[in-house]
């Protein structure tokens, strides 16, 4: 929302913007389950759909992938309508791809129907972080920023464990069929109670540059999620790479040359004129991205390592979601208090060790053991996750919140999306070049997959130590 905008939208109390943020938080939590709801599932559904692991990854890559494409426009779409018009048509996307998903009777039908789920989340996630953004006054940021953190971060990891619970109990499809009712109660509700704040801007929309944002997103992912393949002389993953890589050089070459000329850009680049936000992004990126991977990779080694069931994998992943849900909060309050620093230097260093601790996994480790390894991994996110997305967004001047949110949400979903195709290809590799028969090839390729997560998580702990508190948080935490 623009400072214009401001102006001509009434001023919401205190109770509305409440109840907007809870009516939007609560949304997003039940659409940013879908991250990660099919971990659990990805074994059966394998044998279902008869498929291989490096296929069955795009169910969850391809839902992280759509987002990234859809949430650059979406600094176009907070100008353009209300958040109440969002977020009625992000609810009817993700009803509309849930229905198809609880029925697909085939793997091309069900990846549709993650792509139209993953549009309507696409829609909400940037809504909560800018209307939150706009509305809560600088010196408390922090501890809502906590408390939605819960839903983006607290969603993927409890994910496996109600996936786990509903499989066990009934089959996959219910994964999906149960979430319809919630979804059609949360949009009732918000039809009645989502006020018509923002919006009414005339702004074009660059469709060459979606075009290029679709092109280069996708070619990337593409050739990291196949990079297995270059085991067996493919060249898919170089030539797709290199496409990915064309395309988002000129994507961002148009994005300049748009604000240089006065048009409106599909994704702002001025917030990378920020230090502290292009500290901050890089740092969450890798952390969440290594924090999809690994969600994704743990169920796959349990069940098809160790011969869990899918409930108990389920339950295994239960403490460290717990873990989260109760830190983010107690870490966002934190942050108002003492800034970053203090908070974010351990917690990279905390998920850095629970990467390389989960890479020592073999066929003797207990289940006990691997839920220690993922609750200290969960505990690193909980301190990483909220300060740095509040402070990346904190660092920026109101009138590019929209589109500061726009590209946190893109590359975190994308790194989402890079991860989970990064781990899964080394797991495929780990697996193949260990000349083992299953279930040891698969304890292969999973410790290969955490060693790489591990090694990726040393970008965050480079960078840590170099994000400063901003003078205007400073401020505000003494004012309070």
């Amino acid at each position: 929302m623009t400072p214009q905008q401001a102006d001509t939208s009434p001023t919401p109390t205190p109770r509305t913007i409440t109840a907007v943020i809870a009516i939007l938080a609560i949304s997003a939590f039940v659409m940013i389950l879908n991250e990660t709801v099919l971990s659990v599932a990805l074994p059966p559904l394998m044998a279902e759909f008869g498929v291989g692991a490096t296929t069955i990854q795009w169910l969850t890559t391809g839902f992280l992938l759509t987002m990234a494409v859809v949430i650059p426009t979406t600094g176009y779409l907070l100008s353009r309508f209300s958040i109440r018009t969002l977020f009625i048509a992000a609810l009817i996307l993700f009803l509309l791809g849930t229905a198809l998903a609880a029925v697909a009777p085939s793997f091309g039908i069900m990846l549709l129907a993650r792509v139209i789920q993953a549009c309507g989340t696409a829609i909400v996630m940037p809504l909560l972080m800018t209307t939150t953004l706009t509305l809560v006054p600088p010196q408390h940021r922090g501890t809502v920023m906590g408390l939605n953190s819960i839903v983006i971060s607290v969603g993927p990891a409890i994910g496996p464990t109600l996936s786990g619970v509903v499989i066990e109990a009934l089959s996959w499809r219910w994964v999906f069929g149960l979430m319809v009712p919630v979804a059609m109660i949360a949009l009732t509700i918000g039809l009645f109670l989502m006020p018509r704040l923002g919006g009414g801007k005339r702004v074009p929309l660059d469709l060459p540059s979606v075009a290029l944002s679709v092109l280069g997103f996708g070619g990337v992912i593409t050739a990291v999620s196949s990079a297995a393949e270059l085991t067996r002389g493919s060249l898919v993953p170089p030539i797709a790479f290199a496409v990915g890589v064309a395309a988002l050089v000129i994507f961002t070459r148009r994005q300049k040359s748009l604000q240089a000329n006065g048009d409106a850009a599909l994704l702002d680049l001025r917030p990378f004129g920020q230090r502290n936000f292009r500290l901050s992004v890089t740092v969450l990126t890798v952390a969440f991205g290594v924090m999809l991977g690994t969600v994704v990779v743990l169920p796959i080694y349990a069940q098809s390592g160790l011969g869990l069931t899918v409930l108990a994998t389920g339950l295994i992943m239960l403490p460290g979601g717990i873990a989260q849900g109760v830190l983010a909060p107690i870490v966002g309050r934190l942050y108002d208090v003492f800034g970053p620093k203090p908070l974010v230097i351990p917690g990279v260093l905390v998920l850095c060790g629970a990467q390389w601790w989960l890479s020592t996994i073999s066929a003797d480790t207990t289940s006990g053991q691997l839920i220690a390894m993922h609750v200290t991994f969960s505990v690193g996110m909980a301190l990483v996750q909220t300060p740095m997305m509040t402070h990346a967004m904190s660092s920026l001047p109101l009138p590019l919140y929209g589109h500061g949110s726009a590209i946190l949400n893109t590359l975190q979903q994308l790194a989402g999306a890079a991860g989970t195709a990064a781990l899964i290809g080394a797991l495929a590799i780990g697996a193949s070049m260990s000349g083992l028969a299953d279930p040891a090839a698969q304890i292969a390729g999973a410790k290969l997959a955490f060693a790489v997560g591990g090694s990726i998580i040393v970008i965050a702990v480079v960078c840590a130590p170099f994000v400063t508190r901003h003078a205007r948080e400073a401020s505000a935490a003494t004012s309070s």
